[in-house]
């Protein structure tokens, strides 16, 4: 389980979490709505304890992640898989060499033929042709690049999967993709799932309960139908932006 509790972050003048109250519950894939530039990555960075908060706690398996010291962060981090924005592949390694980064047990990683068999594995979770193992990034397509990102994440047989936006310039029928592959690897897996997007289609599609960031702060959390019947201005506001038809239904 997942917990922010009363959580600020500052740089400089500009304040990015205004008292964020965030709860994802165990098994439960939650999607985390906002415009561009709310503060939706910086919370999720949080979670993972790439940033952390100014004040108020951020608590995982109930463990406060601001007390772990570099040891306990680092086997903390190993149960989590991170999907960067971009991919964040690196252009000179293969899908292989990248995927494998993924495997955080050293053993495993240090074992070449466990690793063959667990990437392999992971490609074809992503629905990727077996002969992308041998690729490089400048060779594959920006949705095929996504869907590496994700391999590289699941890799570790983490029990959390954090999205950064895993949409993010791609055409429609990518985006479609990547969000049935997120549905799906969340069955699979069982895993616990948040996904960052400002995509409210997709997200609709995806998660079991939705969190909308304003301004700061969290200004509802609940299912998609408890979103579509909420009067809260800012939630209207925000649908508003994505469904022309406003009886729009998930």
């Amino acid at each position: 389980m997942i917990e922010l509790h009363d959580v600020h972050k500052r740089f400089g003048k500009q304040v990015v979490l205004d008292g964020v109250e965030f709860e994802v519950r165990e098994g439960e894939t939650v999607a985390l709505l906002g415009p561009s530039g709310t503060g939706k990555s910086v919370l999720l960075k949080h979670v993972i304890g790439l940033i952390r908060p100014d004040s108020g706690t951020v608590i995982v398996d109930g463990r406060d992640v601001r007390t772990l010291k570099r040891k306990e962060l680092s086997q903390f981090r190993s149960r989590i898989g991170y999907v960067f924005q971009n991919g964040a592949l690196f252009d000179s390694m293969s899908t292989f060499e990248n995927v494998r980064l993924g495997i955080t047990d050293q053993d495993k990683y240090n074992d070449l033929d466990y690793c063959r068999s667990r990437i392999a594995e992971c490609i074809r979770l992503v629905n990727l042709p077996a002969d992308t193992i041998e690729k490089y990034p400048a060779q594959l397509s920006g949705g095929m690049r996504k869907r590496v990102g994700i391999a590289r994440a699941i890799a570790g047989s983490p029990k959390y999967l954090l999205y950064d936006e895993p949409t993010s310039g791609l055409d429609p029928v990518n985006a479609d993709i990547i969000d049935g592959l997120v549905q799906r690897l969340d069955d699979e897996l069982g895993v616990t799932s948040v996904m960052v997007t400002h995509d409210v289609r997709g997200a609709f599609r995806v998660a079991d309960r939705l969190a909308l960031l304003s301004e700061g702060k969290i200004v509802m959390q609940g299912t998609p139908k408890e979103f579509l019947a909420a009067k809260h201005p800012k939630v209207q506001e925000f649908l508003e932006r994505d469904f022309d038809n406003p009886s729009f239904a998930a």
